[in-house]
């Protein structure tokens, strides 16, 4: 057991690998390659492709594909593709267009989505023909994940790789490092459905019943709005802190040069942060831990905007990294939660699905595409000859939008949502 368990760590390393060679410092190489005006739709294309490839990939992989075969086939595909979105970055150089480069990364990203889902259904298929406990054995295995997300980010950052393409490259190569590596893993088998299936259950859209419920449609509303707030840091950090480049004295500053390092200790928080869920639900109950994430995303954003590169300001970027633990984990963790508790077993994995449509999907979108136009008007508007302190300024000005924006939601949802439907005493299932 021992094997297998190291087998499906190694399988979640290099599937969170993959992510973490460019998710952080993509928006930094767009930005100093002429394209920071386009670095939310670089992000906002995550969202679009995960409405509907996950779906489509799951049902290939329930009937047609074992789930470990779908997984090597998705991995080989967006392995390709990103690997040609970086060598034509590379042989581009300053001359890279958006069309070319765009193309080969959208069409691997809607590869590499579903592959999130699959080798959880790979991880658990093994478990349990294993014998062994999912709920018990799987969380440390799927913390290797975020270990393998945070490795990547130091080994671009110390390589020299966050501005340049080689960032697609390397993930490119360990997509197909994974897609050879998911033909090992132990066979997951396909269910025979006899009859015809509805197509709305098989798209997994029954889910979208629960919008009868006001409470339900409260909360997968306010799932959207705060949803809209999980990317923008990941396109938008690192190209700020690369904008301090240009003023002397912050030029050589550690979290200029090494800005995807610091930002990492945001991915090193959410580990630590996933212990600490169990005490604050039995404390203070899924809603207050909710709104606790809500408005740790405003000091996430407020700091940002109140740091700088020097001493004592690099240390707001520091609590801004921190408090992104909470803001990230409290509100997904506990909100999966609240929708595991408040749906019936019929449709509770489609109630997930839409739970993740929501948030990752039209919230993430819209999110990435909204603060895009913010940081254009606020930031690239000014044009590459405007003075630093011009930038600078605009920067701050963009960053507290989005922690007032934030800050509305997370009032909003204090008063608005229904007290009575999350409530301290409710039971965390196992």
């Amino acid at each position: 057991m021992k094997n297998l368990k190291f087998r499906l760590i190694v399988m979640n390393f290099l599937e969170y690998a993959v992510w973490g060679s460019y998710l952080i410092c993509m928006g930094r190489y767009l930005a100093e390659h002429g394209m920071g005006t386009h670095i939310g739709i670089f992000y906002s294309i995550q969202g679009i492709v995960s409405i509907f490839m996950p779906a489509l990939m799951g049902i290939v992989a329930d009937r047609w594909i074992p789930a470990q075969k779908c997984l090597s086939l998705c991995h080989c595909m967006a392995g390709i593709l990103m690997a040609g979105a970086g060598i034509y970055g590379l042989s581009a150089g300053d001359a890279v267009q958006f069309g070319p480069l765009f193309t080969l990364y959208a069409f691997s990203v809607a590869f590499y989505m579903p592959t999130i889902a699959l080798s959880n259904s790979v991880a658990f298929n093994a478990l349990v023909k294993g014998g062994l406990d999912t709920v018990k054995d799987f969380p440390p295995i799927r913390v290797f994940g975020t270990v393998g997300f945070i490795a990547m980010e130091w080994c671009i950052d110390l390589l020299g790789f966050q501005s340049t393409a080689h960032q697609f490259v390397v993930s490119g190569g360990l997509s197909l490092l994974l897609a050879a590596y998911s033909l090992t893993l132990p066979n997951c088998d396909i269910k025979k459905v006899e009859g015809k299936v509805d197509l709305v259950d098989a798209l997994g859209l029954r889910a979208f019943a629960l919008f009868k419920q006001k409470k339900m449609a409260l909360f997968f509303i306010f799932c959207m709005f705060l949803g809209v707030s999980l990317q923008i840091t990941n396109g938008f950090a690192t190209p700020f802190l690369g904008s301090f480049s240009a003023e002397p004295k912050f030029a050589e500053a550690f979290a200029v040069q090494h800005s995807t390092m610091l930002v990492s200790i945001s991915q090193i928080c959410e580990a630590c942060c996933i212990l600490l869920i169990p005490f604050f639900l039995k404390k203070f109950g899924i809603k207050n831990v909710m709104l606790l994430a809500m408005f740790a995303w405003v000091l996430r954003f407020a700091f940002f905007g109140m740091g700088d590169p020097g001493m004592p300001g690099v240390l707001l970027f520091v609590l801004s990294c921190i408090v992104y633990g909470f803001a990230f984990d409290f509100f997904n963790i506990s909100g999966a939660l609240y929708v595991d508790q408040e749906t019936d077993d019929s449709m509770r994995s489609s109630a997930q699905g839409l739970f993740m449509v929501m948030t990752n999907g039209v919230g993430a979108t819209v999110g990435t595409l909204a603060a895009q136009a913010v940081v254009n008007h606020n930031v690239y508007s000014l044009g590459e000859a405007a003075e630093f302190m011009a930038v600078w300024d605009g920067w701050k000005m963009s960053w507290y939008t989005f922690a007032g924006y934030a800050l509305v939601v997370a009032i909003a949802f204090w008063i608005f949502f229904p007290k009575t439907s999350v409530n301290k005493d409710m039971e965390i299932k196992h």
